[in-house]
């Protein structure tokens, strides 16, 4: 086996080392942001299949054709020998791509596709290979699916912006629909500015037109969108937004506006700010025809205009980002700062899921329940535990012990417990107390 290396024809090597070919593609990437890539076909052989493997979620769901990443690993070499043949020979298919509704904070349902494991693992090598490709090109301000990167680490970046920024409005928007309607042509025209790989593109293509089983048994053809839950679909959601939104923003936008702008977006979710009104309403108004254009439309609902200022704080507004509640108020030394709360909908919301899971799992024994309690407790403190935001945690944390009270003594026809042995009950398994998570001291704060 050689280490796979690119050639001087612009060409990526078919050795097998997929890691070491990751490192030289991004390497290039950065070094020559106009280089077009080739032969990435090339890189879905066996052997990175095989490494991918370990890369999948071995407890995610499995397909349509029910067979599971545990199960998959059991004959693992014969079924990444079959793709590797599929591939050479260009008779790879896609399978259906099972939807399943998941429920969202607003009452509404989420459709997601979960591809079988084959498809999975395909798609995630690819997946690779576009992030090293397309990594070094996106903005800073962009934090979804990226590595290193994720909500908190953009709520964080936002707010240090706009401590330190000239701010008079915001912008809050939202893309209505977005993982439906992608466009297929643009995506495909997009991908070609730098892949001159036509295979590794038509496989794209194949992804993106795969078929939908309906949870009714129908079968669903869609010539636009792509399915939320597919390994792909994330960094392919971010290309999109990266041409449809960010470069239009750095190229067209700022260069024609009177002050300054801030820009934070995690996937189809973005936040602008303006120091002046009119520069707002321009872009509000611009925005509709630029996603137009490719297919998109701003969500009514979620997509406002608000006066965000620092100096009338009164007149001020606050909008929300990422499950949190953010505006101007003055600190105990008098000091203009902004605080970020718990969005009060999303309080209810994590506080109504650990009660329907108490309901479910009040039989537990005690040492389960409360060790899968504490977990869930410390998943939410550890993204909502930002500095100032400690009364919104105590909240949930008091909504919390009553709830425990509630289910726990509902274990049989008769109570089990008064409030004084409740609390010595709490005090045996320590529940996990309400802390604050100290920002990621990476945030860089001079590009943007």
């Amino acid at each position: 086996m050689r280490r796979t290396k690119e050639t001087s024809t612009e060409h990526v090597g078919s050795g097998q080392w997929m890691q070491t070919s990751l490192v030289d593609i991004e390497k290039k990437s950065t070094r020559q942001p106009n280089h077009k890539f080739g032969n990435l076909y090339g890189l879905l052989n066996r052997w990175n299949l095989s490494e991918t493997y370990r890369s999948l979620n071995k407890s995610s769901a499995s397909g349509v054709d029910g067979v599971s990443v545990k199960a998959f690993k059991a004959d693992l070499s014969k079924e990444v020998l079959k793709l590797e043949e599929s591939l050479k020979k260009g008779s790879y298919r896609t399978k259906l791509v099972k939807r399943v509704y998941i429920e969202k904070a607003s009452g509404k349902k989420r459709p997601l596709g979960i591809p079988v494991v084959r498809d999975r693992l395909l798609q995630s090598a690819c997946s690779q290979i576009l992030t090293s490709i397309y990594e070094p090109k996106f903005m800073e301000y962009s934090y979804g699916y990226r590595k290193s990167r994720g909500a908190r680490t953009a709520v964080e970046y936002l707010s240090k912006k706009l401590n330190y920024s000239r701010v008079g409005y915001v912008l809050e928007m939202d893309v209505e629909g977005f993982f439906d309607n992608m466009d297929h042509e643009w995506m495909i025209r997009m991908l070609e500015l730098h892949i001159t790989d036509k295979r590794y593109i038509k496989l794209i293509s194949k992804w993106l037109k795969s078929k939908i089983l309906n949870p009714d048994g129908t079968v669903e053809v869609s010539g636009k969108g792509t399915p939320q839950g597919g390994v792909i679909s994330p960094v392919l959601a971010n290309i999109y937004l990266h041409y449809v939104l960010d470069l239009w923003f750095e190229k067209k936008v700022k260069p024609q506006m009177r002050g300054e702008m801030i820009i934070c977006r995690y996937a189809d979710d973005m936040v602008c700010t303006f120091q002046y009104k009119d520069d707002a309403e321009r872009v509000q108004q611009a925005l509709g025809a630029r996603l137009e254009k490719f297919g998109l439309e701003l969500s009514k609902e979620k997509t406002k205009l608000i006066k965000f200022t620092r100096f009338n704080k009164n007149q001020s507004g606050s909008f929300d980002f990422l499950g949190f509640t953010f505006r101007w108020e003055t600190s105990r030394k008098g000091k203009d700062i902004i605080t970020h709360k718990t969005r009060v909908q999303k309080s209810r919301s994590t506080i109504k899921e650990i009660a329907t899971w108490m309901r479910k799992s009040r039989n537990f024994r005690l040492e389960k329940f409360f060790k899968e309690l504490k977990d869930k407790l410390r998943g939410h403190y550890n993204y909502f535990g930002i500095v100032g935001n400690m009364e919104s945690l105590r909240k949930v944390e008091k909504a919390v012990k009553r709830l425990a009270y509630k289910w726990l003594n509902r274990r049989s026809q008769k109570k089990s417990f008064n409030w004084e042995e409740f609390a010595q009950v709490l005090s045996r398994y320590e529940l996990v107390k309400p802390f604050i998570n100290k920002p990621d001291q990476r945030i860089r704060l001079k590009h943007c």
